[in-house]
């Protein structure tokens, strides 16, 4: 991508804030936020990242500091949130290397659950403001008309293509998530194959600190067990591979789940697989998620007590 291409402002941040200007580019990818990879004038390479500013990213990058100085494979943040216009931004180090890992076997689980378990034990001894609102796809706890969250660019489609079983499977789990009573935690609430780096039998990174949620530890366990395996397009691991995850982090963490906690944590299963195989039939994306809901959600309902 040529300089020339940047934003606006980015020069002109980077200069302030880092103490050169871009050099070069590194990489730029986006999706919920904009993350520009760069070479500044002095050689450092950094990466910045820009998202809508809804209050969320100062305790999502304050944590992440918090976890990075304590030596967890995080990138270390350069510069606190600063605001640009609408935009929330911040810099942290440039960490590449590292392989994403490709399976969704109860042995692949227990290698993912002890990363996400020793980060929930990180993140436990972190205070900071709660990253509200939550990552929509598990804001099951919204307080928007209908089922799912205000989402502009989902609710401007055509709802008809969302499968009844989809919006039935929802409507279920949230329900039991929002009779649960349970206290809330900070918690990585997008713990996917995609978002981890691999150097053989080590994590090397852990990304997407954006997705720091507020929400009960059994959820954001469930929620991970789901979708530890997603390495691309959102899917849904098997029940058999989620409960290794359940029953190891249970022993990792040195205390067992009440039956409550265990219902909750399959119904975030439910909640988070239900709102990306929607997103996924609205924008014309994989259906690989839909069809292992399908075949999924009835085990899953039962267990949830849903």
């Amino acid at each position: 991508m040529p300089l020339n291409e940047l934003p606006d402002w980015l020069s002109t941040w980077c200069l302030d804030h880092l103490g050169g200007e871009p050099a070069g580019v590194l990489f730029r990818a986006q999706q919920v936020s904009m993350v520009f990879g760069l070479r500044l004038a002095g050689g450092t390479d950094v990466v910045v990242k820009a998202r809508t500013d809804d209050g969320r990213a100062a305790s999502c990058v304050a944590a992440q500091a918090r976890l990075a100085e304590r030596g967890f494979p995080c990138a270390r943040p350069l510069t606190p949130v600063v605001g640009v216009g609408g935009l929330a931004v911040h810099a942290e180090e440039y960490r590449p290397g590292g392989e994403v890992l490709h399976g969704d076997s109860p042995d692949m689980a227990l290698r993912c659950v002890e990363v996400f378990a020793r980060l929930m034990a990180e993140l436990s001894g972190v205070t900071v403001a709660p990253p509200l609102p939550n990552p929509p796809w598990v804001r099951w706890d919204h307080t928007d008309s209908g089922l799912w969250p205000a989402i502009d660019f989902l609710d401007g489609r055509d709802q008809s293509v969302v499968s009844d079983h989809i919006v039935q499977t929802a409507e279920r789990a949230r329900r039991r998530l929002l009779a649960s009573g349970l206290p809330c935690v900070l918690g990585h609430a997008d713990f996917e194959a995609q978002n981890l780096r691999w150097q053989g039998r080590q994590v090397r990174t852990v990304h997407d600190w954006d997705s720091l949620a507020w929400q009960p530890e059994a959820a954001l366990v469930g929620a991970a067990s789901g979708s530890f395996a997603s390495d691309g397009p959102p899917t849904l691991a098997p029940i058999e591979s989620s409960e290794a995850f359940l029953v190891a982090y249970q022993d990792i963490r040195g205390r067992a789940f009440t039956a409550v906690e265990l219902e909750i944590a399959w119904a975030a299963s439910l909640w988070m697989a239900a709102y990306n195989a929607r997103e996924m039939a609205l924008c014309g994306g994989s259906p690989a998620g839909g069809d292992a809901l399908r075949a999924q959600a009835a085990e899953r309902l039962h267990r949830a007590n849903a």
